[in-house]
């Protein structure tokens, strides 16, 4: 079995809504979470475990994202306004996944 350490971190998972206020308003009065960001178009809840993203339909891809070294040197690796780099694939199903660079976390 493999170590901790060498698996990858599940960090977000982004799912559509919307009104960004009224689901931030939502899911902070049903569970305990701060507020990690929050703009027009999208908000970063952090909860104890993981990051919960709400996008607005056609700003971000509702997706699911993982800090993994396989984003590293990807030639498809962009900046955010956050401060991470990432880049989005596609899984066999073709399901949007974020690749986050785990060392711009």
């Amino acid at each position: 079995m493999a170590e901790a350490a060498e698996l990858d971190a599940l960090h977000h998972v982004a799912i559509e809504v919307k009104n960004i206020g009224e689901s931030v308003d939502w899911y902070c009065e049903k569970f305990r979470c701060e507020i990690a960001y929050q703009d027009d178009t999208w908000a970063f809840l952090k909860f104890a475990n993981l990051h919960l993203a709400l996008v607005l339909p056609g700003h971000h891809p509702p997706h699911i994202a993982f800090s993994s070294q396989a984003a590293i040197g990807h030639p498809g690796l962009k900046p955010h306004r956050d401060g991470t780099r990432s880049v989005y694939i596609s899984d066999n199903a073709g399901n949007s996944v974020e690749l986050m660079d785990p060392t711009s976390l």
